[in-house]
């Protein structure tokens, strides 16, 4: 079995989630941002939507809605999401599909469950990841990469104790497909009982892993967590450990996530992340005025 070693990052701390209504009335889990933890650079958010079984007519999304200054990537485990904007852009979202949006300059939004799922109800489980861009790229022209689940780069353990799903950076030889601008990691994770993982992450990036499902042990002095919680990491070392107990009734399924600090002022204001007060206010004011456009049906 493969153990920590003594370049692997000790635990900062460990974060339970909050749940918290969003769009139209659909409940998440959120363990950043809140007020005892609203900042770690370059995120901004976290939300887990679900999972849940949702009976006919109950699935419920997030209206047209603007966005500037930052990146979403949508990751949909189990369900059915349409998304249209105000660039014409249109897309259906399946299981394992990821959508990585650069809403740069601005644009306005729609995620709301595919008409038929809405129809039949099922199962709905997704992550929302929150980007920070750096200032020279907050009024860049938006833009989509869409990565259906079958283009997404898979990887294991030569024992296949390992499983990941590259989404972004690199992993057990495998590497994303997406190009992002914030440096980025963001990889999930499956690790059956007794597995052991040791995965690079320079120094110099925040990381930090939120747990799906299970419970798990982390870093070089083994810190557990838990379903829903968010186990922060120290900057004190170049790999992160986890490890999911020999013990342990069912597999470890978590995100590892890790970024590198922009270290610029940020100023939030609902769907815009801009640099200074002045800037938040000429957002509000562009798409008061229209000129993020509007979805067309």
């Amino acid at each position: 079995m493969t153990v920590p070693t003594q370049t692997s990052r000790t635990v900062a701390g460990v974060i339970n989630s909050v749940e918290t209504l969003e769009g139209a009335g659909f409940l998440v889990r959120r363990p950043f941002p809140k007020s005892s933890f609203s900042e770690f650079d370059p995120f901004l958010l976290l939300d887990e939507l679900g999972p849940i079984n949702l009976k006919p007519g109950q699935a419920k999304g997030a209206p047209d809605h603007p966005h500037r200054g930052f990146e979403i990537v949508s990751y949909v485990l189990d369900g059915r999401l349409e998304h249209k904007d105000s660039a014409g852009h249109a897309g259906l979202l399946n299981p394992g599909d990821v959508q990585w949006m650069t809403a740069g300059a601005g644009v306005v939004h729609s995620e709301m469950p595919e008409s038929m799922f809405t129809k039949t109800g099922g199962r709905l489980h997704g992550i929302q990841l929150w980007i920070n861009l750096p200032q020279r790229d907050k009024m860049m022209p938006p833009r989509y990469q869409e990565i259906p689940a079958a283009h997404i780069p898979v990887a294991q353990t030569e024992d296949r104790s390992v499983t990941v799903r590259v989404i972004a950076g690199e992993a057990l030889g495998a590497k994303a497909v997406i190009q992002t601008r914030t440096p980025i990691t963001y990889l999930h994770f499956t690790l059956q009982p007794g597995a052991t993982m040791i995965q690079p992450v320079p120094e110099e990036y925040n990381a930090f892993v939120y747990v799906l499902e299970g419970s798990g042990l982390f870093g070089t002095e083994p810190a557990p967590g838990d379903d829903g919680q968010m186990v922060l990491f120290s900057q004190d070392g170049e790999d992160v450990a986890i490890s999911n107990p020999a013990d342990a009734q069912r597999p470890l399924d978590l995100l590892l996530i890790a970024g590198v600090p922009l270290n610029e002022p940020v100023v939030r204001y609902g769907p815009f992340v801009m640099n200074t007060e002045a800037e938040i206010t000429q957002a509000i004011d562009d798409y008061q005025a229209g000129k993020m456009g509007q979805i067309y049906a």
